[in-house]
């Protein structure tokens, strides 16, 4: 059975931080923009010692500012969205005496033993993943009851039969409660659930269909004449995949554009900062997300998730799951600041596949 590992809160006084002076504070000018020597937060657990006290915000991110607000609360706001007359927190160290605390272990098992020399420390296309799909298995099924699962989805699952109808199977049995993709996975998704092809060719014997590179095209347009995806499905014209499933099950989705789209579906977002904040209302009280073959959304994801998340008082592990076949996909996510991800190098159409074979 899955258990969420416990959280060692940090012992300010065994650190020697007690008596240390609280975080110093300026007030913003300007909309959008902050004080200088603001302080930029980590994806890890952050602590600010205000009035006598060392406060962690519940919900935060990476590459932002923190606010206080006038009822002793804390927000971990984009710089961009900070509002004049804001206190904004100040300093640019981690170890607490400058009243702000990084506390990057807090999940972190102090009692297990590691050799200081390994070989193949590093995941890569060598790595045995057997043992993490088996704790995959049973953090799902633990997170479908008691947290929120989100996959951020490139269009790969689209293309192939198997791994369509597995996504569907998943989001069906209630192991999806959020999806963040682009134009072309639901295009190409609903492409096929009306032609049985994905850029023309067939989603099960690869074969290429005559004039099939008009069928997508015809899609989008369909698509936009019916007004949304939503009623495009309600008017019957999709029976079975994976935005037929998150529509007939309710989960929300966020698709957010790129410059090279076509069409778009009505419901891709043009705007660049829109669609981030839409991707991070979907992120703000995720537990579980897995990427899914999708270098800068993965990348993007990444960026606006931490590494923890404060459950009804309690704070938890959030997981972050990077699968992609490429290791320089999985190599740039780490690269990028999402140091407690879990990359897997593996074709995601299988995984997918492995995914809902393996869960209950």
């Amino acid at each position: 059975m899955f258990e969420l590992p416990k959280y060692n809160e940090p012992d300010f006084k065994k650190l020697g931080l007690d008596d240390v002076d609280d975080v110093q504070m300026g007030i913003c000018e300007k909309d959008g923009v902050v004080p200088e020597n603001y302080h930029s937060t980590s994806m890890f657990p952050e602590y600010f010692k205000i009035e006598g006290k060392w406060l962690l915000p519940v919900d935060s991110r990476m590459d932002s500012c923190v606010i206080y607000n006038d009822d002793g609360t804390l927000n971990v706001v984009e710089q961009r969205n900070v509002v004049k007359g804001s206190k904004v927190i100040l300093g640019r160290s981690e170890d607490g005496h400058e009243g702000i605390y990084v506390h990057s272990d807090g999940f972190v098992d102090k009692e297990k033993n590691k050799e200081k020399f390994q070989f193949r420390q590093s995941r890569s296309r060598e790595t045995s993943y057997a043992k993490d799909y088996d704790k995959l298995y049973e953090l799902l099924e633990y997170e479908r009851d008691h947290g929120k699962i989100v996959f951020v989805m490139g269009p790969a699952c689209a293309f192939d039969h198997d791994a369509r109808l597995a996504m569907q199977s998943l989001i069906e049995r209630g192991y999806v409660n959020g999806l963040l993709a682009g134009n072309a996975l639901a295009t190409h998704d609903l492409e096929a659930g009306v032609f049985g092809t994905a850029l023309g060719q067939h989603v099960y014997s690869q074969e290429a269909m005559e004039n099939g590179h008009y069928n997508h095209l015809d899609v989008l347009n369909r698509v936009r004449r019916a007004g949304s995806i939503k009623q495009f499905i309600e008017e019957g014209n999709v029976k079975e995949g994976i935005m037929y499933a998150l529509v007939k099950n309710d989960i929300p989705f966020v698709l957010t554009s790129s410059i090279r789209d076509d069409g778009p579906l009505p419901e891709v977002i043009a705007n660049t900062y829109e669609g981030q904040m839409q991707m991070r209302n979907i992120i703000r009280d995720a537990t579980t997300v897995i990427c899914l073959a999708t270098q800068l959304h993965t990348i993007a994801t990444g960026n606006m998730t931490p590494s923890y998340r404060v459950v009804d008082g309690v704070v938890r592990p959030v997981y972050f799951y990077a699968i992609d076949i490429s290791e320089f996909v999985t190599n740039k996510l780490l690269d990028r600041g999402s140091l407690s991800a879990t990359t897997m190098t593996t074709n995601v159409q299988d995984f997918v596949f492995f995914l809902s074979r393996g869960v209950k």
